[in-house]
């Protein structure tokens, strides 16, 4: 184990400055091993989120608002304090309900944090 101390520029990222993904979300920061994400949506900005699957799990804390998520044929309604996981490679989608904003974690990190994407 490394003895040499962190740099807080290497180890933090501050919203206002972080990589927007192609879907509208906030590449918050990433590690090896797991991801963190900000989604801050509107109705209708859902379109793109039609049933898909992801090559990493997904774990999520509603902070305000409402959206509906598909997931296993059955449609939760995700709303502040409630939290939810996708698994790998699980089908699922997404439809904003009202102005949604949460917080994202994926393992293994989702693709993009490194290049915006």
């Amino acid at each position: 184990m490394s003895t040499q101390p962190m740099q807080a520029d290497k180890v933090t990222v501050n919203a206002s400055q972080a990589n927007t993904g192609k879907l509208g979300q906030k590449l918050l920061i990433s590690g090896d091993l797991i991801a963190l994400r900000l989604w801050d949506e509107q109705p209708g900005d859902g379109e793109d989120k039609s049933v898909h699957t992801c090559d990493y799990e997904t774990v999520g804390y509603v902070i305000e608002g409402r959206a509906e998520l598909t997931l296993a044929k059955k449609t939760i309604v995700l709303e502040p304090g409630v939290s939810w996981v996708v698994p790998q490679g699980a089908e699922h989608s997404y439809r904003i309900l009202e102005p949604f904003r949460a917080v994202e974690a994926t393992h293994p990190p989702a693709r993009g944090y490194r290049d915006g994407k």
